[in-house]
């Protein structure tokens, strides 16, 4: 069961959803940045779960940095987090036990490594709760490519059939901080608590698409043929559990226009660096990076754990049965995926800037150092 992303950067995760505890190994950073247990809460406070519109699982989400640390700064050594779980129900998923649920992955995990192994609590790895770790290996990313200005956020563009506003300003989008549905402004956040509340009073929920930005990435990132930064990005993004499509740039629109209409024009820019006049591929282009703003998107499908009864079969008696499932589910996970995203975002590119050697191997000076903190704070007041 693989658990590692990352060839420089390398991230691994571990734990259950019901287990004692869920935690990261984040290898390859180099000594000298300085992290803090609020770093990490900074940003996972965008996926906490406990309130009235996500799950209801009320979980302390407390980083515990147990390897990688001297006085507050990495050492070079793997830097290792760990979260414990203190709010799992486990008797919520007696009946899944031998009822998998429709659209999950229990029935793929039972066949792979067998019923006895399967641990249905919670849906074990397979569950949203493993993406806090996501978040916090991310939260180091995103600092760390503070090196190069490189900034990650993103805000949740639609919920079912909602539209919200639109917007293709990184600085734009982390007005999105301020709402607990990750939209722009006040007046989408509405629609979407309405839509969210909606489907919690009839047991169901809802899909939803999240934008993603990184302003001011590195140009040439990425490579020509297999390691295409398009290719790294969308594979890391669709690990994420309830992820159903990802696009970059024009994306599916590109399919139904002509080429004169997707042809981007090269301008000359400020300083005379060439540019593109409406980054229509998003940022990518032939694998590489261009200097432009990465846009993605990415599509979450509805939970699948809802309360109106489905169709199964019971595995027990091998005959047709129902399930409803009463467990504390977000009834959209895409609000709180808006944060995976931009995690996953953040580790591919940091990856790929260490391997271009843009951000150093060893160690960071003092000087690179106090350069991160400062504008890793100016990041923080952003999102106030």
């Amino acid at each position: 069961m693989s658990s590692t992303l990352g060839k420089q950067f390398v991230v691994t995760t571990f734990g259950e959803s019901h287990g004692q505890a869920m935690g990261v190994v984040v290898d390859g950073i180099p000594a000298g940045l300085a992290i803090s247990p609020d770093d990490i809460r900074f940003e996972l406070q965008f996926r906490k779960t406990g309130n009235y519109l996500v799950s209801g699982r009320r979980e302390a989400d407390e980083p515990e940095i147990i390897s990688g640390l001297f006085n507050g700064r990495t050492t070079g050594a793997p830097v290792a987090i760990i979260f414990r779980n203190v709010d799992a129900i486990s008797s919520l998923y007696s009946e899944v036990s031998h009822k998998p649920r429709p659209g999950h992955s229990d029935l793929p995990l039972i066949r792979k490594y067998g019923r006895e192994n399967w641990d249905y609590r919670g849906s074990g790895r397979a569950s949203a709760r493993e993406t806090i770790s996501r978040v916090a290996a991310g939260a180091i990313a995103k600092k760390l490519l503070m090196h190069v200005s490189t900034y990650v956020t993103g805000y949740l563009r639609s919920i079912g059939p909602v539209e919200g506003t639109h917007c293709s300003d990184p600085i734009r989008s982390l007005d999105s901080k301020r709402y607990q549905t990750r939209a722009l402004d006040g007046e989408t956040d509405g629609k979407f608590t309405a839509l969210i509340k909606s489907a919690m009073k009839d047991g169901d929920s809802y899909g939803g698409v999240a934008e993603i930005f990184a302003s001011n990435a590195p140009q040439g990132l990425g490579e020509p043929v297999f390691n295409k930064i398009k290719a790294d990005i969308g594979g890391a993004i669709l690990t994420i559990p309830a992820i159903t499509g990802f696009e970059y740039g024009m994306g599916f629109d590109a399919a139904r226009m002509k080429g004169s209409e997707a042809a981007d024009e090269i301008v000359r820019g400020e300083g005379d660096i060439l540019r593109y006049r409406k980054n229509l591929s998003g940022g990518m282009l032939g694998g590489l990076t261009t200097g432009e703003t990465i846009a993605v998107r990415c599509a979450f499908k509805p939970t699948s754990s809802i309360r109106i009864p489905a169709k199964t079969v019971d595995l027990d008696t091998l005959e047709p049965a129902e399930i409803s499932v009463t467990g504390r589910h977000d009834p959209v996970v895409a609000v709180r995926g808006v944060s995976v995203a931009e995690a996953m975002m953040a580790l591919v590119l940091v990856d790929h800037a260490l391997i271009s050697g843009l951000i150093p191997h060893a160690k960071l000076s003092h000087k690179e150092a106090g350069i991160i903190e400062e504008r890793w704070g100016d990041y923080v007041k952003k999102c106030q």
